[in-house]
């Protein structure tokens, strides 16, 4: 019978029923909840609305994002679709994300025939070459401050600022 106690109680301990949340885990419950990354199908996109980056360094390649594929997830991740131009025109359209301040992942490359495809990549470390449009999309534009922007409004308004107010003011 003692045996039989023994075992329940080791089963009841290591189930997660009789688990407690920390202190720590409930002060940060929206935190967690956040650290769960959302799926999100890509947008439809429109080359008649794209708008050009502004990047820290000079480079051949072109960088454009189309503003009204801008989202803020509620897991805190800026989603976008970002056009590459090259300068004999060819283009690579990507639906891509950056988890502020210092990451980004390509979730889709759109077709010739405008559907997505390709598989998500792993997230990588934002490059700090000054000629990426990640690094530009990072600093200067979705994470002022190393935060993400707040939602939607506030990326668009950063892109037709060039810049994101918080750091345009900074330098003038």
């Amino acid at each position: 019978m003692k045996k039989l106690v023994f075992v329940l109680l080791a089963l009841y301990g290591s189930s997660g029923i009789g688990q407690v949340k920390s202190d720590w885990e409930r002060k940060n419950e929206d935190r967690l909840k956040q650290a769960e990354e959302q799926e999100v199908e890509p947008p439809a996109f429109d080359k008649a609305r794209l708008v050009e980056l502004e990047l820290a360094a000079p480079t051949d390649f072109r960088y454009f994002v189309d503003p009204a594929t801008l989202s803020v997830g509620a897991d805190r991740i800026v989603r976008y679709v970002v056009v590459a131009r090259s300068p004999s025109g060819v283009e690579n359209v990507r639906f891509e994300g950056i988890r502020c301040p210092g990451e980004y992942r390509i979730f889709a490359v759109a077709r010739p025939d405008g559907s997505w495809g390709g598989r998500p990549s792993e997230w990588r470390a934002v490059p700090k070459d000054a000629r990426a449009a990640e690094n530009a999309l990072s600093r200067r534009y979705f994470c002022p401050v190393r935060q993400a922007i707040r939602n939607p409004q506030e990326g668009v308004d950063a892109l037709r600022a060039r810049g994101h107010p918080a750091l345009v003011s900074k330098q003038n």
